[in-house]
């Protein structure tokens, strides 16, 4: 198994689930606007992570992971504005809860990454 492939699935399974998600949502026009956005960020992390996983070098996986996990955390933002909104009844907790450990985990692997690359420095 590639290192990363757990992340990376889960990264899948939080884009399928908000796409699956966001075909429950009303269609009004502020709606439109933040399923647009909801989605553009659920995929954004995870194809950002799997341009990581093929960086070229220590400063290209730093800033793809970072950038994912960014990705990550506007998605737990558009899931947070869903739920207050009260647009669906259903229960978003496990979704933002694994969107809140995935943005943890990727800000964590760049900042360990970023670690390391100013350590082999001299």
């Amino acid at each position: 198994m590639q290192m990363g492939s757990d992340i990376a699935d889960r990264l899948l399974k939080l884009a399928v689930g908000v796409v699956r998600l966001t075909a429950r949502l009303p269609k009004g026009a502020a709606e439109r606007q933040v399923t647009l956005q909801l989605i553009r960020s659920a995929t954004g992390g995870g194809a950002n992570y799997e341009e990581a996983r093929a960086a070229e070098s220590r400063d290209d996986f730093v800033h793809k992971v970072g950038v994912a996990a960014k990705e990550v955390r506007e998605t737990a933002f558009w899931l947070a504005l869903i739920q207050r909104s009260g647009w669906i009844s259903a229960d978003l907790s496990g979704i933002m809860r694994e969107t809140h450990e995935l943005a943890a985990i990727l800000g964590a692997s760049a900042r360990t990454a970023r670690a390391r690359a100013s350590s082999a420095t001299p």
